[in-house]
């Protein structure tokens, strides 16, 4: 039986704005995402981990600051100080589209520092690589067509999709890894991956790069004791009930409204030849708070508003986004100011305000649009806009010869 701790996703830094943090002159969101990380390290120490796998993701880009680059360094030199081997896998917003610029977390190859292993390329690692620990592992970091070109050049057709070149040449490097591991030891499969069917979260937002997908077969073999993934955002066990677990650990710290619902956390893992027990551990992260209010025209808009959201102490230290859907004409009605003061507890507060509009405040009131021709309306519609009159003229002569014919769509 070996001993895991298996987390991704910790862009550390992909929030630096805000309000700061006087006691380190970080942003107060940074030290969120810097505090869940002393938590997982923490863990690994404290429960003397055989072997900790970060599943790629360390920073927002591929270019982070150096202030960004000594915080994460501090936290994966105590595990080096500590002994435990540490597989960093680079992920797709780790990675440079030249090959000839280097990945954000270069420098512990670059230095050899002891007991970390970055892997930028597909790669087996047997109890040799890891300091005779009775385990394998077949890594693989964010797939680009010039890694898996390299890794498995007999993958397939040099001139299919993109998508289809990746995913046969996954399953090369896959196939070939499970004929040549020992079966007597662990099997761990680690890799920054989206996989078909995984629920996924507003991260689609933030991604770098091609997203291909893999099919679940390839990381449902029972021949492996364990998959560690990285990439999305939302703790799930993609083979819940079965061997091995295929477990995408998720992100540290939310990123965005889209993951308001999500627990954020990390893995410590039992792996055993065809049996493993996993635990997951809930990080204590700062809460996001989202509220929608719709009014009508009638409505008394700041009563129903303030209605909605709960006493200031309620959202202490939290992350406030309110929405706010109104007919444009009661918008004086709305008062931000009143809105932050109910939230002045919170640590931010984002007031997305989503106005309507109806055709007859656009034109006016005794526009007769039903007997105005297309080019009537649209002249009509530059002068509600107010818009330059140069820039309208112009617009409206394009306009005009669209609705004539004159333009098609591939001239245009």
């Amino acid at each position: 039986m070996i001993k895991i701790l298996h987390f991704a996703d910790a862009h550390i830094d992909i929030i630096a704005s805000g309000p700061y943090d006087p006691a380190t002159g970080l942003f107060l969101r940074v030290t969120d995402f810097l505090k869940s990380l002393d938590a997982i390290v923490d863990t690994a120490v404290a429960e003397k981990v055989d072997l900790v796998i970060f599943a790629g993701d360390a920073y927002k880009d591929r270019s982070p600051a150096p202030t960004y680059q000594r915080e994460w360094g501090k936290r994966i030199m105590r595990l080096s100080r500590a002994g435990i081997p540490t597989i960093l896998l680079t992920g797709n917003h780790d990675i440079s589209p030249s090959q000839l610029r280097a990945h954000a977390i270069q420098e512990f190859s670059t230095l050899d520092v002891p007991h970390v292993y970055v892997v930028d390329r597909p790669r087996f690692l047997g109890p040799k690589d890891l300091e005779n620990l009775s385990v394998q592992v077949l890594a693989i970091p964010w797939v680009t067509p010039s890694a898996v070109k390299n890794a498995a050049p007999e993958a397939g057709d040099a001139n299919a999709e993109l998508d289809v070149i990746i995913e046969n040449a996954v399953s090369v490097i896959i196939q070939q890894a499970l004929e040549k591991r020992d079966e007597t030891l662990p099997f761990i499969l680690a890799a920054h991956a989206s996989i078909r069917g995984a629920l996924i979260g507003e991260e689609r937002k933030i991604k770098l790069g091609r997203d291909v997908q893999l099919s679940q077969g390839l990381v449902k073999d029972p021949r492996f004791d364990y998959v560690a993934l990285g990439h999305i955002h939302r703790f799930q066990d993609l083979n819940a009930g079965s061997h091995p677990p295929v477990i995408y650990a998720g992100s540290i710290e939310r990123v965005d409204f889209g993951e308001v619902d999500d627990e954020k956390g990390f893995v410590v893992a039992e792996v055993s030849r065809g049996e493993t027990r996993y635990r997951w551990h809930r990080l204590n992260t700062r809460p996001y708070r989202d509220f929608t209010v719709t009014l009508n025209t009638d409505d008394r808009a700041m009563e129903k508003i303030l209605a909605a959201l709960p006493p200031a102490e309620d959202l202490a230290g939290a992350i406030v986004r309110v929405t706010i859907h109104y007919p444009d004409e009661i918008s004086e009605t709305i008062d931000d100011a009143e809105i932050r003061e109910r939230t002045r507890l919170a640590m931010d507060t984002k007031i997305n305000r989503q106005p309507s509009y109806s055709l007859r405040a656009r034109l006016g009131e005794s526009a007769e649009t039903q007997s105005l021709t297309p080019e009537e309306l649209l002249k009509l519609y530059w002068q509600q806009s107010h818009m330059d009159e140069a820039e309208a003229a112009a617009l409206q002569a394009l306009g005009e010869r669209i609705i004539r014919g004159e333009i098609t769509e591939t001239q245009s």
